[in-house]
């Protein structure tokens, strides 16, 4: 089997003597050119695993060589080399599409990081996606061809999207289709970490390095190395934080909480969020500079209204892997019922969708599900256009305020569990009478007992002695 061949363009003789070595060492074989000239003639001629291009050449620069490559050969990923401390530049060639740059003077540590991520590649695109995404509207498969464009580069990306459209979904699919696929993908909702923790969380910290610091703990960069660090809800990052992200994002090193030293880290980074985040920078409520680093491409993942038909096969998924859940056999969408569903605008997206069809799968009778069983919110119904004369009238809707519980959710299981072990002890055990007694189908209560850990013998048990 022939060596990997790598195509190195730079006319400075001790920057390609350095690669060419370096290079060398890797088992790699290497071809050296000086200008921009000479390397579309070798591109043209011959194949390439990797191509290494300095940015300011005699006769051109390094971003029109990235955008020859797109245009001729956009199988080989291209590598920019920059100038110390310039960032525009080294994010210029991202956006032209380069997989990755390195700065001057070369850190051959990380420049064995970047060759190697690169010769993954071809790897990464024979494996096949362990994560799927449904749906075969025109919005979707434009999505998946710029996942797939995507996953080629390790520039950071910024995936836009309303809440519930698959935001952390697409982040994996990114990951997993790229050369990173076999390191880890670690998620982090950063509304989820307290601002005084953050530091900690995200760098890791030194045993004794403040209260409570009884051990060295890695943090969430460490946990990530050579993989992707997904920021979820990136707009919730508090600004000095935000500070901090940045630099480490620049520098691709990080210092624990306590320690003197820096260590490298090696990490794609996603980002995602909700917000609008250019408003968020006109408000100040986050970083220019951060954004415009996060930011290098963006992604939008769009609305499920949008998505036609691709609602109905969404749905179908659902119900079948509730039957697979639960071992029976799903019920049906009656017609009305998939009218229903494609005439509604879906505020919650595809998690909504998900929650009506579970709702819908424990409620509906006669294995069928009708479109009382979807209980949908009326104001997101998308009406066709009406004449004065038949609006539907207004404020009719009585709204009742939620109850003021800490932890509704917990509250609630706990009497459904509670008004389910007395029907099962009342009827002795008898599922099916069970279930007429407290007046749902046997369906739903099996699901019920499913969902609340009450479906063997040993957590019924457990639960009727709590």
């Amino acid at each position: 089997m022939n060596p990997p061949r790598v195509l190195i363009i730079d006319d400075e003789p001790d920057i390609r003597e350095l690669l060419e070595i370096t290079l060398g060492r890797m088992k790699l074989d290497t071809e050296a050119v000086t200008t921009v000239a000479e390397a579309e003639l070798q591109l043209k001629s011959g194949s390439f695993d990797l191509c290494l291009t300095d940015m300011n050449l005699p006769d051109g620069n390094g971003i029109e060589l990235v955008q020859f490559i797109q245009q001729h050969c956009p199988q080989t990923p291209v590598a920019v080399i920059t100038a110390y401390g310039s960032m525009d530049t080294a994010i210029a060639s991202l956006k032209a599409g380069a997989f990755d740059f390195v700065s001057k003077p070369v850190e051959l540590p990380r420049l064995r990081e970047l060759v190697n991520q690169a010769l993954k590649l071809s790897q990464s695109e024979k494996k096949a996606s362990r994560i799927k995404m449904l749906g075969e509207s025109a919005p979707i498969h434009k999505l998946k061809q710029q996942i797939s464009r995507i996953a080629r580069s390790q520039a950071p990306v910024y995936i836009n999207g309303e809440s519930g459209t698959g935001k952390e979904v697409v982040a994996r699919m990114i990951h997993e289709q790229g050369p990173r696929g076999d390191q880890p993908f670690v998620a982090v909702n950063c509304g989820a970490i307290p601002s005084e923790l953050m530091e900690s969380e995200f760098f890791g910290h030194r045993k004794g390095s403040f209260t409570g610091a009884v051990n060295d703990k890695t943090g969430l960069f460490h946990a990530a190395h050579g993989g992707t660090l997904f920021l979820d809800e990136v707009a919730d990052l508090p600004l000095h934080m935000q500070v901090k992200l940045l630099r480490a994002i620049q520098e691709k090193k990080i210092r624990p909480v306590g320690s003197q030293q820096e260590e490298a880290v090696d990490i794609r980074i996603l980002s995602a969020t909700h917000r609008d985040l250019a408003h968020e920078v006109q408000e100040e409520r986050f970083r220019q500079d951060l954004f415009y680093r996060i930011n290098v491409i963006e992604l939008k993942v769009p609305p499920l209204k949008d998505r036609g038909e691709d609602i109905l096969l969404l749905a179908e998924h659902f119900l079948n892997r509730l039957g697979d859940e639960c071992d029976i056999e799903p019920p049906v969408l009656s017609q009305e019922a998939n009218h229903a569903l494609l005439h509604y605008s879906y505020p919650g997206n595809v998690r909504e969708l998900e929650n009506i069809l579970e709702r819908a799968f424990t409620l509906c009778e006669n294995d069928t599900i009708m479109p009382a069983d979807l209980y949908l919110n009326e104001e997101a119904q998308i009406q066709p256009e009406q004449d004065s004369a038949t609006e539907q009238p207004q404020g009719e809707r009585k709204h009742t305020p939620p109850p003021n519980f800490d932890s509704l959710e917990d509250y609630l299981e706990g009497l459904e569990k509670q008004a389910i072990l007395q029907a099962l002890e009342t009827t002795r055990w008898n599922r099916t009478a069970a279930a007429r007694q407290l007046g749902i189908t046997f369906r739903a209560l099996r699901y019920r007992l499913k969902k609340l850990n009450l479906d063997s013998p040993e957590h019924v048990a457990e639960a009727v002695a709590e």
